[in-house]
């Protein structure tokens, strides 16, 4: 087992992300001593590792730990999905002290995080995420959510995890795609906050995604000390975690548009070159920095164009987003790499210009 990296959240509702190798054993010892029943949610897919898991968290003989097999991806993100684990709480007789466990990507420790939050308005939840978009992004900050036919995440609650586990042994076995595609939320990282993780990428863009190097924990972990530090000043998204939507106003209206058929990651890399050119557009950006953009994503073979007769649907789901105000649309924006700010109600033939520039 390799040394532990513990990443603390401030705050009121605080608490510890571990990175590391070998330390699931860590999830156990997360959870509180009164917690007597736990229900371990997980995709088809961990099936094995989840019942695993369940064994070790019962090896002491004083807790029962049930599991709780979800669809796969966004399809897990669904009132019906929510509905079936509440029943299995229900049927269990979980109280109060009770916890949960969202084991999987983002989809999964989003939809725990929302169980844990509205069952008996609150219990324990620890995330051990199981993909690199699950652990820089998902699971870190306590923002839950499900699906609507009407767009993303527009129900959910603010719940923060008790602890967050991320070993990153559980990424060895994902395909090259699916690592990099959510490695697009540690990108954005790069964008916003530290440019170090773009001259990594730049450097070496295959060592970069690869789970087996230094340089790949060194992103993921600048990633959620990002994260971090944002969602502990900010864990309602009064202000300064807005940065944190940058490429996320376009990018959901693009997974809404394909019914959830792309990857997020690859959603939120067309965004951020959107956001990208409606900032240089605006004024803001400076050409060079919006062309680092779609040299780092196509580094990384992130698309970075999407349809050109898209815009109308796209558009109207974008003004629907719980990032509006008012009916306003706010898009987050760079005035330069690392400087993230508001853009507040464009001019929609600025937003149509832009959406020229990402169109192909």
């Amino acid at each position: 087992m390799t040394a532990t990296t513990t990443i603390t959240v401030s705050g009121d509702a605080g608490y510890d992300i571990h990175v590391g190798r070998g330390i699931l054993n860590r999830v156990g010892d997360a959870l509180a001593p009164s917690v007597r029943k736990v229900l371990i949610i997980h995709p088809p897919t961990l099936g094995a590792a989840a019942a695993q898991l369940r064994e070790r968290l019962m090896s002491g003989g004083t807790r029962e730990v049930l599991l709780a097999e979800i669809p796969d991806a966004e399809q897990g993100k669904r009132v019906e999905v929510a509905a079936f684990c509440w029943q299995v709480m229900g049927k269990a007789d979980f109280t109060r002290t009770d916890a949960v466990i969202g084991f999987g990507g983002g989809a999964v420790t989003d939809l725990a995080g929302f169980v844990a939050a509205t069952w008996l308005r609150g219990v324990q939840v620890v995330q051990v995420p199981t993909t690199v978009l699950g652990m820089v992004d998902a699971a870190v900050g306590g923002k839950t959510g499900i699906n609507t036919a009407e767009g993303k995440n527009l129900v959910g609650a603010f719940w923060a995890p008790r602890e967050v586990v991320c070993d990153l042994d559980l990424l060895d076995s994902l395909s090259p795609n699916e690592t990099v595609a959510g490695y697009a939320e540690v990108v954005k990282a790069g964008f916003i906050w530290y440019p170090e993780i773009l001259d990594l990428i730049e450097a070496d863009p295959a060592a970069a995604v690869d789970p087996a190097t230094p340089a790949f924990r060194r992103c993921v972990e600048l990633a959620i000390e990002m994260k971090a530090r944002v969602v502990g000043e900010d864990f309602r998204e009064g202000g300064l975690r807005e940065v944190l939507n940058y490429g996320h106003t376009l990018g959901h209206a693009i997974e809404h548009a394909e019914r959830y058929r792309w990857r997020h990651g690859a959603a939120v890399s067309v965004g951020m070159m959107y956001a990208a050119e409606l900032s240089r557009l605006a004024g803001r950006l400076p050409d060079a920095a919006a062309a680092r953009h779609r040299d780092v994503l196509e580094l990384l073979g992130l698309p970075t164009t999407y349809r050109a007769g898209a815009w109308p649907q796209l558009l109207a789901t974008m003004q629907r987003d719980k990032k509006s105000r008012g009916g306003m649309l706010r898009f987050i924006v760079l005035d330069d790499i690392g400087r993230p700010t508001v853009l507040q109600a464009p001019d929609e033939s600025l937003l149509f210009a832009a959406y020229q520039e990402v169109s192909g």
